[in-house]
């Protein structure tokens, strides 16, 4: 990855690792949880920040169309019900993989292909009232993936 394309993602490469740690560290105090107005989630009897699934596509196509791409995962938010606010891509070269997140109110999902191979890898974090897991037959369909395999994380539990 070049330089710049760094620096668009929002990486200063200039200011040394420990700067770029400082910037994203936790401002603020813990609230009681009758005053939380975040959207931590039940399932299957635990309280967990969301729902995390690791999912990989074999056989696929369409792993190089960017466009495709976009409409794919507009319809995994959509199905999900989830609240989308931006969606960013980037089309490698020579082979032409993509990767790329779709940046949702309620986390995101993001995609990494390799067309040559017909294999895309996939992640799809979700918490508050969505349903993640709709996002797994959209997936297959749009990319024709003859196989499918889905890892189920419940991420933060007890928090």
């Amino acid at each position: 990855m070049d330089r710049d394309a760094l620096f668009q993602s929002g990486m200063d490469l200039e200011l040394p690792s420990t700067t770029r740690k400082e910037d994203i560290s936790y401002i603020g105090s813990f609230v009681s949880d009758d005053d939380r107005k975040d959207h931590l989630v039940v399932k299957n009897g635990v309280r967990c920040a969301g729902t995390h699934l690791i999912v990989e596509l074999y056989e696929a196509k369409h792993l190089d169309d960017i466009g495709h791409i976009d409409k794919a995962l507009r319809a995994c938010v959509k199905a999900a019900g989830a609240t989308l606010l931006h969606i960013h891509l980037h089309h490698f070269e020579p082979n032409g993989g993509v990767s790329g997140v779709a940046v949702l109110a309620e986390s995101h999902i993001s995609i990494h292909s390799w067309p040559e191979c017909g294999y895309a890898a996939l992640d799809v974090f979700m918490c508050g009232d969505t349903s993640p897991e709709k996002c797994v037959p959209v997936l297959k369909k749009a990319f024709s993936a003859k196989r499918v395999e889905v890892e189920t994380l419940l991420r933060g539990k007890g928090i």
